[in-house]
């Protein structure tokens, strides 16, 4: 009698399933929800909240020093002026408006 070679069934099987976990999780590595490509948006989204946040820190500071500058403590006059003359829509006599 003579048996031809062949590999065992649950050889075939073990290996098919070892190459579909692994296939799995490295799909899973690179796509999944903690992925490679997931981080590199989180990276992206953190730079832009970055530059976010300088941006309303800059205005929040600008905000500060003209209430500083109204404040009772230390008036400035020529801001006074323009803010008076801005929101009540007035002009000195010496000034040109040209529209």
């Amino acid at each position: 009698m003579t048996r031809t070679a062949r590999p065992a069934l649950g050889t075939f099987v073990f290996f098919s399933i070892a190459f579909a976990l692994g296939t799995y999780f490295t799909f899973a590595a690179v796509q999944g929800d903690f992925g490679v490509f997931r981080r590199a948006e989180i990276e992206a989204e953190a730079r832009d909240l970055s530059r976010q946040l300088a941006e309303v820190q800059a205005q929040v500071a600008q905000m500060e020093n003209l209430t500083k500058r109204l404040s009772d403590d230390f008036l400035d006059l020529d801001l006074l002026d323009e803010q008076a003359r801005s929101i009540l829509g007035m002009l000195r006599s010496d000034e040109i408006v040209i529209r």
